[in-house]
């Protein structure tokens, strides 16, 4: 089969061709992928920002069928269509057992799916039972968006509540930012500005900006107080100039996955006088079926990839798509395997 191979000591994606993964264990399925998309996770990996294994077909947000599977599994039937948690637990350690499997400090067997182990750019990905979520009435194409946004649904949780009303900033216009901007607007939250410094891409969000009525700014200098800010670049100054930006009694959730070497200066009294709460967002744990759910509600109205700024590519165009997604001509890049 055709897989996009990744090799840390040169840095190097090519496409290869590897044999179809063998069932091996009881609880095993194998999936054929349909639809995979590229990360921002994925463009720090190959910029070697972000730790994996030394050689590993990259891709943690797929979509796709049911091949086949071992005898444990009674759940599924071959030709089912499928979405797959790329994450996992060993079900032994304390985060395990205290439902948090995303700290789990071995992940198990099949931990992190395309970082640790072979993942969904590819024609075929082998995974447990346990991470294979059925779709009913969702392409396979949108629900390549549910990886994404099962992330988000953890994020949701973790700063809620959100009173309507509240003036909210969103830092960062890639796919994220926009799924976190249509999640906020679809629960009735309309004072939404959102920070994009890309002008490509800017113009590429008109139409969806025109259709919810966000604000779409170009510099973060020039918006002003917020009790909400959510940042999905990861990068540094950006997040410490939002710290800045918080209002009293303000939240900052920072969801953009940062280079491991990078660091940022605040301010101890300022989180003090203005009483703040910073957290961050790792992964989604249990919430792909929440994400199943997002994906069915938004669907209709915001998920279109022509308004979000998402573009198809085969495997073979992979420079191209990550090019086009490091230049911010798109938001998104989905593998359409």
């Amino acid at each position: 089969m055709n897989a996009l191979r990744f090799t840390s000591n040169t840095k190097n994606v090519a496409l290869t061709k590897i044999p179809i993964p063998a069932i091996t264990h009881p609880k095993e399925v194998l999936i054929k992928i349909a639809y995979s998309g590229v990360c921002g996770t994925d463009l720090h990996i190959i910029s070697g920002e972000f730790p994996c294994n030394s050689q590993v077909t990259l891709g943690h947000e797929f979509s796709g069928t049911v091949v086949a599977f071992g005898p444990y599994v009674t759940n599924l039937t071959p030709g089912d269509l499928v979405v797959v948690d790329p994450n996992s637990g060993c079900h032994k350690c304390r985060f395990c057992h205290s439902g948090k499997p995303h700290f789990c400090p071995s992940g198990g067997f099949y931990a992190n799916l395309g970082v640790k182990n072979d993942g969904g750019w590819a024609e075929y990905c082998l995974c447990c039972v346990e991470q294979v979520h059925k779709l009913s009435g969702i392409p396979l194409k949108t629900a390549a968006l549910v990886e994404p946004l099962s992330c988000v649904a953890h994020g949701w949780d973790l700063i809620s509540p959100i009173s309507v009303g509240e003036e909210i900033l969103v830092v960062g216009a890639g796919i994220i930012g926009i799924l976190w901007t249509c999640l906020l607007h679809l629960h009735g939250h309309k004072k939404l500005t959102l920070v994009e410094k890309n002008p490509a891409r800017r113009e590429l969000l008109k139409k969806l900006q025109q259709e919810l009525g966000f604000k779409l700014v170009g510099a973060l200098e020039l918006v002003g107080k917020f009790d909400l800010i959510v940042d999905c670049t990861g990068h540094g100054p950006a997040i410490e100039s939002g710290v800045k930006l918080l209002n009293f009694g303000g939240k900052m959730c920072i969801f953009g996955v940062a280079p491991p070497g990078d660091r940022i200066e605040v301010s101890p009294f300022e989180i003090y006088m203005k009483e703040l709460t910073i957290m961050s967002v790792k992964v989604n744990s249990f919430s792909f079926p929440k994400a199943i759910a997002l994906v069915e509600a938004l669907a209709e109205r915001y998920l279109d990839y022509d308004k979000l700024g998402v573009k198809l590519f085969k495997l073979e165009e992979y420079q191209r798509a990550i090019d086009c997604l490091k230049n911010g001509v798109i938001t998104k890049a989905v593998f359409q395997v």
